[in-house]
């Protein structure tokens, strides 16, 4: 049923391998927690991966204080499962394109051609890719 780790097991990166929304919250300091739908990627290495412009405010937030969580839960009219995912956030600035490509065609179909405009649109842009170290991973399973 529920489990508590400090990496991700083989199920759990299955499970975040699907095309599921992940809810980001980062430390805010003295602002409550503000969770944000956001595209991610679990890596082979057993981090999340997701870009970001570099002056969002859950940038500058990270850069303050760099703990943060991600938690992605199945969709409605399945079982109930989630994982979340409790670390360390750090901020690099190579591969952030190639990850929003990635992402792009994993939530999108980019044969549309609206959809193929708004990646072009993304990279145009400066983006950063920021890399979740896993400390807790909690997961719930039916």
């Amino acid at each position: 049923m529920s489990s508590a780790t400090s990496t991700l097991t083989a199920e759990d990166l299955e499970f975040l391998a699907r095309p599921l929304h992940g809810f980001l919250t980062v430390a805010g300091a003295t602002q409550p927690p503000q969770p944000r739908p956001i595209w991610f990627e679990a890596t082979a290495e057993g981090t999340l991966q997701f870009f970001s412009e570099p002056d969002a405010p859950k940038l500058r937030r990270l850069h303050r204080d760099p703990r943060a969580s991600i938690v992605v839960a199945a969709p409605v009219g399945e079982r109930e499962r989630w994982v979340s995912v409790a670390g360390r956030a750090v901020v690099e600035t190579d591969g952030a394109h190639d990850l929003s490509s990635r992402l792009a065609a994993r939530y999108w179909d980019l044969d549309d051609p609206a959809r193929a405009d708004d990646l072009a649109a993304i990279l145009a842009t400066d983006q950063v890719r920021v890399v979740l170290h896993p400390e807790v991973v909690r997961r719930f399973a039916y």
